[in-house]
């Protein structure tokens, strides 16, 4: 017979009992959906703790002592704003000299909930494109449901109204950006050839001021099988770079300047190139796999490196590269960003943050430390790009979260805001510890749990571990709150597949290698269990995205390890992802399921292939959102099912209406989902199974 990993995607459909879930906004499928969720919501906020945790998450979520994080441009500090009054949204600005204050003065330049109210939209910021040199006109992007598709409108600031006949387009995953008053760059994903194969864009255009969107005309174009295309504008002093981008897949990509002929010449940089930053005539990047340049020089990941940009601009050809950043073992980027006269460099320390700035001048590149916090999670805020401020978060999982300011290039530096404390840290400790996976590999984890801990606790495991993406040490008072402050342990996994150590930590879980990240969670559990920090019937683990990949895989291969499993927003039918809108994207990371090689390791830990009948699952809780346009609701939607199906009925299922991946929008159903997490860990790790509940061993049958 032809096993699983060997039959055709078609094959694979007719045989799936529940393809019927896959479609997102389908009678059947959401008739389904409210089923589940009755069921859910009756079991978690039916439980006599739910509405005080609910209470206390929304307090927390729309505190008004809660930081306004903000960015400055020209003289203003603009923010997003949500409390429980705007559950919206307020964007907003005040001067940099009131942001400084304990109750800076600010003006609102649009009031979501009252927008909303007048269009009958429940309308989702998505953030403004701003046009230089006065800024007092945008492109602002408002998302229908929460969603990644957005509207984009075009708005004046100063008169806090949409311009009459102004530049506008439908909601898309199209992307907007100004070349100038009357000409709009388009990254469009309107029409089904404009898109790539994953929706995102294929075909860029400039729009003129006067014309219909569809008249638009192509200056540049990318295959269909890419991942997308986009454009802007880049100021370097006063030179004005016109980029245009081809992004192959997520980890390559190849960067083209317009040229005034209409040339658009291509940047002559590795496909791999990463961390790029274009800064007083230099071009600075990094590489993920090491690469000769031209004139010999050798580039290696976790390294920064530079070339005369203007030069090249000038012949076409490169000149001397220089070492900006040489690598350093267990250091990696976490990002870059410029002011005018300044280049800040974000780098991971053993997964503590620390920040380097730059300068250049004649005589090459001077580096010096920025006078930062120690030992904990130190980040850029902000960075002004036209001029000279910049600021700095810094926090750790007991020390909440400030913003560290400076209006002269980070010479002085002072803290403007602290989040008040959410819950006494005195109590607990934060450590790391390093757990031996599989292949030997040692994995880093923090834990943070009382200092009086005599014996096992409940414990909550978090991970992610794919797309370069690190976990980073971070302050959250509704954890503190609702899970440490009832005598429990939080442990947090930085396992391969993440960017905690840059480019190799990355891939060695990429495609094929996958197993070792789930190999590292595994053996991060099992460690916090040798160690006698919990029990495998204490410990609940939790992810969501490529997280909730983790832990989807987590619970069908080593359900022994566990007590309780959260997956959220997940993908878990990894033998049909690229079938669901925009999983095509995600194959650089994955594998290709049409390719009976990489079907076959996909296939070797796909979870909903994977679900077996005879296996003691622990209890599982599934989230997901109709509104998701990133990662389909589908997944979750026949996992739960095929769990249920299975006879496990500890598995609960709950999915919003709106939101978004991120969850965007109001915090409300955002505080309910966060409230229901926390008690179904608290049930499942603290109490035995109840009986009638669907924490006992008999299943709910829909």
């Amino acid at each position: 017979m032809t096993s699983t990993m060997t039959k055709t995607q078609a094959e694979l459909a007719a045989e799936d009992p529940y393809l019927w879930l896959e479609e997102r906004n389908g009678k059947e499928a959401l008739d389904w959906v409210h089923r589940q969720n009755a069921v859910t919501v009756a079991e978690l906020q039916g439980d006599p703790s739910y509405q005080g945790a609910f209470e206390t998450a929304l307090d927390l979520m729309t505190a008004e002592d809660n930081i306004p994080v903000g960015a400055a441009l020209a003289g203003h500090v603009y923010n997003f704003w949500q409390d429980k009054t705007n559950a919206l949204g307020l964007w907003r600005r005040t001067t940099v000299a009131s942001y400084k204050t304990d109750k800076p003065e600010w003006e609102t330049i649009i009031d979501f909930d009252q927008l909303s109210a007048k269009e009958g939209v429940k309308w989702v910021f998505g953030g403004a494109s701003r046009l230089y040199p006065d800024f007092d006109r945008c492109l602002l992007y408002m998302s229908p449901d929460g969603g990644d598709a957005s509207e984009m409108r075009e708005f004046d600031i100063a008169t806090k109204s949409f311009v009459a006949d102004g530049f506008r387009a439908p909601a898309s995953k199209s992307g907007f950006s100004w070349l100038d008053k009357d000409t709009v760059i388009v990254s469009a994903a309107f029409e089904e050839g404009d898109k790539t194969q994953s929706g995102y864009p294929r075909v860029i255009k400039l729009w003129r001021r006067g014309t219909k969107l569809e008249d638009a005309g192509p200056i540049f174009e990318g295959e269909k099988q890419h991942l997308a295309v986009g454009g802007g504008v880049e100021f370097d002093g006063d030179k004005r770079h016109v980029l245009l981008g081809k992004t192959i897949d997520f980890f390559t990509s190849h960067s083209f300047l317009r040229l005034a002929s209409g040339e658009n010449r291509r940047v002559p940089l590795p496909d791999d190139a990463t961390d790029t930053a274009i800064f007083k005539g230099q071009l600075v990047f990094g590489v993920r796999s090491p690469w000769t340049a031209p004139d010999g020089t050798r580039c290696l990941p976790d390294g920064l490196y530079s070339v005369d940009f203007d030069r090249w601009i000038e012949t076409g050809t490169f000149g001397p590269f220089e070492t900006l950043l040489e690598p350093a073992h267990r250091v990696s980027f976490a990002g870059l960003a410029r002011t005018q006269d300044r280049l800040f460099i974000n780098l991971m320390d053993n997964v503590r943050g620390k920040v380097v700035v730059c300068d250049r001048t004649d005589k090459g590149w001077s580096l010096k430390p920025v006078g930062l916090p120690d030992n904990g999670n130190v980040g850029i805020s902000h960075a002004e790009h036209f001029g000279s401020s910049v600021s700095f978060s810094f926090t750790d999982f007991l020390t909440p979260s400030s913003i560290i300011w400076s209006d002269d290039d980070a010479e002085m530096l002072q803290t403007v805001k602290s989040q008040p404390a959410r819950f006494d840290a005195s109590p607990y400790i934060s450590e790391q510890f390093e757990a031996r996976s599989r292949d030997g590999t040692m994995i880093p984890y923090f834990v943070v749990r009382r200092r009086d801990q005599t014996g096992p606790a409940p414990a909550l495991l978090y991970g992610y571990g794919g797309f370069e993406v690190p976990l980073l040490p971070g302050y959250a008072g509704i954890r503190g709150r609702l899970w440490l402050d009832k005598g429990n342990a939080y442990v947090q996994a930085n396992i391969r597949g993440g960017g905690e150590f840059g480019p190799a930590w990355h891939q060695a879980a990429l495609k094929g290698k996958r197993q070792n990240a789930f190999d590292d969670f595994a053996a991060v559990a099992e460690d916090v269990v040798r160690r006698g920090i919990t029990t495998a019937v204490q410990l609940g683990i939790q992810g969501g995205s490529n997280g909730g990949l983790l832990t989807g895989v987590s619970l069908t291969q080593r359900p022994d390890l566990f007590g309780a499993v959260i997956i959220d927003v997940p993908l878990l039918d990894m033998l049909r992802y690229t079938e669901l809108p925009p999983g095509a994207s995600w194959i650089a990371e994955y594998g290709d399921p049409s390719k009976p090689e990489e079907a076959a390791w996909l296939g070797a830990y796909s979870p909903y292939q994977h679900v077996a009948a005879d296996a003691a699952y622990p209890p599982v809780l599934l989230m997901t959102s109709t509104a998701d346009d990133r990662v389909h609701p589908g997944h979750a939607r026949k996992m739960a099912a095929r769990l249920q199906a299975a006879c496990h009925g500890r598995t609960m299922f709950f999915e919003e209406t709106e939101g978004g991946h991120g969850g965007r929008g109001d915090r409300r159903p955002q505080a309910a989902q966060t409230a229901m997490r926390y008690v179904f860990l608290q049930r499942a790790l603290s109490t035995g199974p109840k009986s009638g509940s669907r924490f006992s061993e008999n299943p709910v049958l829909d």
